[in-house]
């Protein structure tokens, strides 16, 4: 398969490029910066992102929001939407979104963010990602859209191969954690890639 990485040089990206490559896939990291042997382009440049998509398989979004301390929304929806419009133009319909765990429900009507005791530093940017899946699913039915929301933790750590999948409910263990490794978030996201068993849905993944 060849994909097209965008955040390739991130804490997760270089690990879902790490772990496809190794499957035997062809990707194409993109960076801002153009380092690392990435192709150099902005997400939010719709042509640009067009013209480095074409002729692949699947696009996979791995960029951060902004954290200079202005609101991360607008920026977030800026490159998911220009996103959005970059695979249509370059007839590549499967695209698999690296999401936010904030939007994750812990009881019926009641996201993660909105729990009592979410850290305030990080609510923007859990909200940005809320507002960018709810973009995609309003506007990418046309698309075989998948967005992949991490445990509330994710951090480096190992590849264990041994997960649980969800949907739209945040997943905790016995004791209450919910956490993932970005190791074994990127073998869930490769492994979706490959089986294509959440198309225009929102999936998690946790321990």
């Amino acid at each position: 398969m060849k994909i097209l990485l965008i955040g390739a040089t991130g804490m997760i990206g270089r690990r879902i490029a790490a772990e496809a490559r190794d499957r035997g896939h062809e990707v194409t990291g993109v960076t801002r910066s153009g380092n690392e042997g990435t192709r150099k382009a902005d997400a939010a440049d719709a042509a640009a992102v067009a013209a480095l998509a074409e002729g692949h398989d699947a696009v996979v979004v791995a960029i951060s929001p902004p954290r200079d301390g202005s609101d991360p929304e607008g920026p977030v929806l800026e490159a998911g939407r220009a996103v959005l419009d970059a695979v249509r133009r370059a007839g590549v319909r499967r695209l698999v979104v690296v999401g936010g765990a904030g939007s994750l429900e812990v009881a019926p009507g009641v996201r993660h963010v909105d729990e009592p005791g979410f850290v305030e530093a990080y609510k923007p940017e859990a909200l940005a990602h809320a507002a960018l899946l709810d973009a995609i699913r309003a506007e990418a039915g046309d698309l075989d859209w998948t967005y992949v929301s991490p445990a509330a933790v994710i951090e480096p750590g190992e590849r264990t191969g041994v997960f649980r999948l969800g949907g739209d409910q945040l997943l905790r263990d016995a004791a209450g954690d919910s956490r993932i490794s970005a190791e074994d978030y990127a073998v869930a996201l490769v492994d979706e890639l490959e089986k294509n068993d959440a198309i225009g849905r929102r999936i998690t993944v946790a321990y």
